[in-house]
C-alpha cells in the first residue's frame, strides 16, 4: 500500500491538518508538516487509534448535518409562509387596485359622459342662438348681397339715363347750330327787300297827315284794305306760327327732362343714403363685436387671475428681479441682447451682458420695445400676491395684536379674556414666544396674537405688527408711556394698523388715566372725545373691569374696517412662530389670512416646504381646517421656516419643492455675495495683508463727556500696527442713520449709556452691522484692546514634521521623476512643505505634488514606512538626498 499524506488522511478524517498533527504527536509518530507522508504500518495505528475520535466526529458531522437541514428546512418553510402572506397581500392589493380603477373607470365615464351631455346640450344652445340671430338679422335688414345687387341696378340704370340724355343734348345742340346758319342764310337775301320796306316807310311818313289818319280809322273800323305789306305780314306771320310750335315742343322737352334730372338725382341721393345707412350697420355691428370679444377676453382673463390667484395686471407684466442683468433682461423680453444694448448706447449709458441695469433704465427699454415689464424687489420675491372677485369675499374675524411695554399687563389681560392661567408659567412674568389665541364674543370670534413686550423682542412685536388687523395698545395708568410703549406705537403706525388704547390698572392706587391720555397725544395717539381717531378704554386686568367694553371696542373697530376674506380657496397667510420639537420635527404657528388650509395640503412657507400632517388650534385640540383669520399649529414641514414668512398652498408638490429650493439657492448666494461686516469677534478672521491694519467706530452716548472721556482713552491705545478711527460721534440714541454709516464704512457702532430704536436694530440685523452697548467704560475699553491684539499679525512658527532619505528613483506617467523613500522619523503629511537637501546644502524648497503607499494614494507615511514621493515642478532627485518635511504655524500675539 502506498504511503499517505497527513493533509490527505485529514481529510479522510474529516479534520483539519493541525488537529492530526496533534494526535501523530501524542501517539510518537514522526510527522515534520501537514506534507509528509505516513507509512502504511503508522496509518493502520492512527486509524485503530482514532477510530472512536473518527466516529464521534462523524456522528457530530451527522448531527451538524441534519440540524443544517432542518433549519433549512425550517427556513424554506418560513419563506413559503412569508411568500403566501405576500401573494396574499399582494392579491389583495391588486384586487383593490382593480376595485379603484374600475370605480375611477366608472367615475370618468361619467364624468366624460355628463361633459360629453354639456358639450351637446352647449353646441345645440349655440346653435339655436345661431340660427335665431340670423333669423332676427335676415328679418330686420336687407341682405349685404341682395343689397347690393339692388343698388348695382339702380346705378347702371342711371348710368343708361344719363347716356340717352346725352345724346339727346348732343343732337338738340347740332340741330341748333343748323337751324342757326339757315337764318343767317335767309338774312343774307333778304337785305334788299327790307331796303325797299324801309323806302316805302319813308314815302310814307311824307305823305299828308289826313291820310295816315283815314286810314287809321278804317283799320280801327275793321274794313278790309287790299294792302301787299298786309298781306306779305300775314305770310310772315304764318313762318311765325311754325317758330312757336318749336318753342313749345323744346319747353316740353326741357320739362321732361328736368323731370327726368330730378328723378335721376333723387334716386343716386337715396342709393347714397342707402350706402350709408348699410355701411353704418355693419359698422355698428363690427363695433359691437368687438366690444363682445374684448369683453370676454377680459372675462377670461379674470377668471385665469381667479385660478391662478393673481391680479389680473399681472398675467401681462413680464416679471424680472431688481438688479436684473443685460443679458437676463433679454432672455425675458425675447429679444437679442444687443438689441438691448443699443438701446442703452443710445441713452447714454453703455452696459456689458453680464452688468446690472437700474429700475429706471429697466422701464425705459421696455416702454422703448413696447413691453409691459415689472420689477420685484428681494422683498416681494418672497411673497404672493392674490387677485379676488368680490363677489367671492365675506367676512371674517378680526386679528388682534397686545401690544405695550413690559410689566403693562398684556398677558394678564388675555388671560382675564380666555380665563386661563398663562402668566403664571412663564418666565419671570414675561412672555418669551409669540403666541394665538381665539375667544368668542357675542357669538364673533376674534383672534388675538401676544408680542413679547420686552426691548429684546423688538423685532418679534414687529412682526405681530405686520400680521394684525387692530392693535390694542396697553398702558399702565400707573407707570405712564414708556420707551416699548413708543416702539409699539411705531410699529403699528408703520403696519397701518388702527390703534385702541387699553390703559390698564385703574384700580392701583396713583393711577391716572387722563396723564396716559395726555402723554400718548405727544406720539399722535389722541382719543375720540379730544377729537382725534383712537378709541380709548379703561380696564383693570387682574379686577376684570372693563375688560367687555373692550371687546366691543375692538368689534366696534372691526366692524368700521369691513374685514373679508375668500375662504374658498386654497390657503395663504404668514408664519407666526416656528420651532424644533424632538418628538414632532418642524412645528410652525401659522396664521391664516386667505382660503382653507386643510390637512394633506402641500406649502411652501420662506425657504422651506412640506405636506401638512397635521394640525392643532390654539387649545391643543386635532382640527381637519383652517379658514381665514385662525391661528393653527402644522407638523410636516421640511425644515423650520422664520417667523414673519409667508405661505401658501400649492397643488402639485413638485412646485412647491422647486419654488422652495430655488429660493434656498438665492438665498445661499446672497449669503455668499453679501458684504461681512467687521465685528469683534471676527476681527482675527477677517485680518488684510495690509502692514498697518484700521478699525472704524461709531460712538454714540448719552452725553458728550462720555464721547471726550471714552475717546480719550482709545487715542491712549498703542496704534502702530492697528489704527482705531472714529468715524462719527454724537450725543443721542444709536438710529438707522449710524446703522447706514456703519454699513457703508465697515464701522463698529458703539454706544455708551444709549440704546437703537427699533428701526436702528431692525436695519442692523438686516445689514449685519454689529452694535455694541455698554454702561461702564472700563468694559469698554477692554473689549476694544482684547479686538485690537486679535488684530495684530500673528508670528509665524516652522515646526519639522519628518525626514525621509531618497532610496531611488523611478518615472512615474504625468508625474515624472518619483522618488523611492523610507521615512526615518516624524511623519510627513502630503500637505506638508519639504526640502530636498543634498550633501548639506537645500537644493529645493516646496510642495510636494504627490505621495503614495505601494500603489495607493497616501496622506502620509510614518516613522519607518517606504513609500513614494513626486516634488512640484522638480526632477532633479537622487539617491542619497534627504526630504525634511515642516509646516508654518501661526500663533496670534498677546501684546
Amino acid at each position: 500500500m502506498a504511503k499517505v499524506r497527513v493533509s490527505t488522511l485529514a481529510k479522510e478524517f474529516g479534520m483539519t491538518s493541525k488537529e492530526l498533527m496533534g494526535h501523530l504527536a501524542d501517539m510518537k509518530i514522526p510527522a515534520k508538516s501537514a506534507s509528509s507522508t505516513l507509512e502504511d504500518a503508522y496509518v493502520a495505528m492512527v486509524r485503530k487509534q482514532l477510530a472512536s475520535v473518527i466516529e464521534a466526529r462523524a456522528q457530530e458531522v451527522e448531527a451538524a448535518k441534519q440540524a443544517e437541514e432542518q433549519a433549512a428546512a425550517a427556513e424554506e418553510a418560513a419563506r413559503a409562509a412569508e411568500a403566501e402572506r405576500e401573494r396574499i397581500a399582494a392579491e389583495k392589493a391588486r384586487e383593490e387596485e382593480r376595485r379603484q380603477f374600475a370605480a375611477a373607470q366608472a367615475a370618468e365615464e361619467a364624468a366624460r359622459a355628463e361633459a360629453e351631455a354639456k358639450k351637446k346640450a352647449e353646441q345645440e344652445r349655440l346653435a339655436r342662438e345661431k340660427e335665431e340671430a340670423a333669423r332676427e338679422a335676415q328679418r330686420r335688414a336687407v341682405p349685404a348681397s341682395d343689397s347690393g345687387s339692388r343698388f348695382r341696378s339702380l346705378l347702371d340704370q342711371i348710368a343708361a339715363q344719363e347716356t340717352v340724355l346725352k345724346e339727346k343734348k348732343d343732337a338738340e345742340d347740332k340741330a341748333k347750330a343748323e337751324r342757326a346758319a339757315e337764318r343767317g342764310n335767309r338774312r343774307g337775301g333778304n337785305n334788299d327787300r327790307r331796303g325797299g320796306r324801309r323806302n316805302d316807310r319813308n314815302a310814307s311818313e311824307s305823305r299828308p297827315h289826313s291820310h295816315r289818319t283815314n286810314a287809321s280809322n278804317n283799320v280801327a273800323a275793321g274794313m278790309d284794305f287790299p294792302n301787299p305789306d298786309k298781306q306779305g305780314k300775314g305770310k310772315k306771320r304764318k313762318g311765325g306760327h311754325n317758330n312757336e310750335e318749336d318753342h313749345y315742343s323744346r319747353m316740353a322737352r326741357e320739362a321732361e327732362e328736368y323731370s327726368r334730372e330730378k328723378v335721376l338725382e333723387e334716386a343716386r341721393a337715396a342709393v347714397e343714403e342707402a350706402s350709408r345707412e348699410s355701411t353704418g350697420r355693419r359698422k355698428k355691428r363690427k363695433e359691437k363685436r368687438e366690444r363682445e370679444a374684448a369683453k370676454a377676453q377680459e372675462e377670461r382673463k379674470i377668471e385665469e387671475a381667479l385660478a391662478q390667484g393673481v391680479n389680473p395686471e399681472d398675467l401681462d407684466a413680464i416679471k424680472v428681479s431688481q438688479g436684473v442683468t443685460v443679458q437676463e433682461l433679454a432672455e425675458a423680453l425675447d429679444v437679442p441682447a444687443n438689441d438691448i444694448i443699443k438701446r442703452l448706447f443710445l441713452l447714454g449709458t453703455p452696459l456689458t451682458m453680464t452688468q446690472s441695469m437700474s429700475d429706471d433704465l429697466v422701464e425705459l427699454v421696455a416702454d422703448d420695445l413696447g413691453r409691459q415689464i415689472k420689477i420685484i424687489t428681494p422683498e416681494e420675491e418672497n411673497t404672493f400676491s392674490f387677485y379676488d372677485d368680490p363677489a367671492d369675499l365675506k367676512p371674517r374675524a378680526p386679528v388682534v395684536t397686545v401690544m405695550g411695554h413690559v410689566d403693562h399687563g398684556k398677558t394678564s389681560l388675555l388671560d382675564a379674556i380666555r380665563h386661563t392661567g398663562v402668566a403664571a408659567g412663564e418666565a419671570g412674568g414675561i412672555t418669551q414666544a409669540i403666541g394665538a389665541s381665539q375667544v368668542m364674543i357675542n357669538d364673533r370670534k376674534i383672534t388675538f396674537i401676544d408680542t413679547p413686550g420686552h426691548a429684546t423682542f423688538t423685532a418679534m412685536r414687529a412682526r405681530g405688527a405686520k400680521v394684525t388687523d387692530i392693535v390694542i395698545l396697553i398702558v399702565a395708568a400707573d407707570d405712564g408711556v414708556m420707551p416699548q410703549t413708543v416702539e409699539s406705537i411705531n410699529h403699528a403706525k408703520a403696519a397701518g394698523v388702527p390703534i385702541v388704547v387699553a390703559v390698564n390698572k385703574i384700580d392701583k392706587p396713583g393711577a391716572n388715566p387722563d396723564r396716559v391720555r395726555q402723554e400718548l397725544t405727544e406720539y399722535g395717539v389722541i382719543p375720540e372725545e379730544w377729537g382725534g381717531q383712537n378709541m380709548f378704554v379703561n380696564i383693570s386686568a387682574k379686577q376684570k373691569i372693563g375688560i367687555d367694553e373692550l371687546l366691543e371696542t375692538v368689534l366696534l373697530q372691526a366692524d368700521v374696517l369691513e374685514l373679508k376674506a375668500n375662504p374658498d380657496t386654497f390657503a395663504s397667510g404668514n408664519v407666526l412662530e416656528a420651532k424644533l420639537d424632538k418628538g414632532r420635527g418642524s412645528v410652525a404657528t401659522v396664521l391664516v389670512t386667505r382660503g382653507t388650509l386643510h390637512v394633506g395640503d402641500t406649502l411652501v412657507a420662506g425657504l422651506t416646504y412640506g405636506r401638512v400632517r397635521a394640525m392643532l388650534d390654539p387649545k391643543g385640540r386635532a382640527v381637519t381646517e383652517a379658514g381665514p383669520s385662525d391661528a393653527v399649529e402644522i407638523l410636516g414641514l421640511q425644515s423650520v421656516p422664520n417667523a414673519g414668512d409667508e405661505f401658501r398652498v400649492f397643488e402639485d408638490e413638485r412646485e412647491a419643492r422647486a419654488l422652495a429650493d430655488e429660493r434656498s439657492l438665492k438665498a445661499r448666494i446672497e449669503e455668499q455675495s453679501r458684504v461681512k461686516h467687521v465685528t469683534l469677534e471676527n476681527l482675527f478672521e477677517t485680518i488684510a495683508d495690509a502692514e498697518v491694519k484700521e478699525l472704524n467706530l461709531i460712538i454714540k452716548a448719552d452725553v458728550q463727556g462720555s464721547i471726550e472721556a471714552l475717546q480719550d482713552s482709545l487715542d491712549k491705545m498703542d496704534q502702530s500696527e492697528v489704527r482705531i478711527n472714529t468715524i462719527h460721534s454724537a450725543v443721542g440714541a444709536i438710529n438707522e442713520t449710524d446703522v447706514v454709516l456703519a454699513d457703508a464704512s465697515n464701522a463698529i457702532i458703539i454706544g455708551f449709556g444709549v440704546r437703537p430704536d427699533g428701526k436702528a436694530r431692525s436695519a442692523a440685523e438686516r445689514e449685519g452691522v454689529e452694535i455694541r452697548c455698554y454702561d461702564v467704560i472700563y468694559k469698554c475699553l477692554e473689549e476694544l484692546d482684547a479686538a485690537r491684539i486679535g488684530m495684530l499679525k500673528p508670528t509665524e512658527v516652522e515646526v519639522a514634521t519628518g525626514t525621509a532619505t531618497v532610496l531611488d528613483t523611478f518615472k512615474v506617467p504625468k508625474v515624472g521623476i518619483a522618488a523611492g523613500v523610507r521615512v526615518e522619523e516624524g511623519e510627513i503629511a502630503a500637505t506638508d512643505s519639504v526640502r530636498l537637501v543634498r550633501d548639506g546644502i537645500v537644493v529645493f524648497n516646496g510642495k510636494i505634488a504627490s505621495m503614495r503607499h505601494y500603489k495607493d494614494e497616501a496622506k502620509s507615511l510614518k516613522s519607518g514606512s517606504e513609500g513614494g514621493i513626486g516634488l512640484e515642478n522638480f526632477q532633479d532627485i537622487k539617491p542619497g538626498d534627504q526630504i525634511e518635511g515642516y509646516r508654518i504655524d501661526q500663533v496670534a500675539r498677546t501684546e
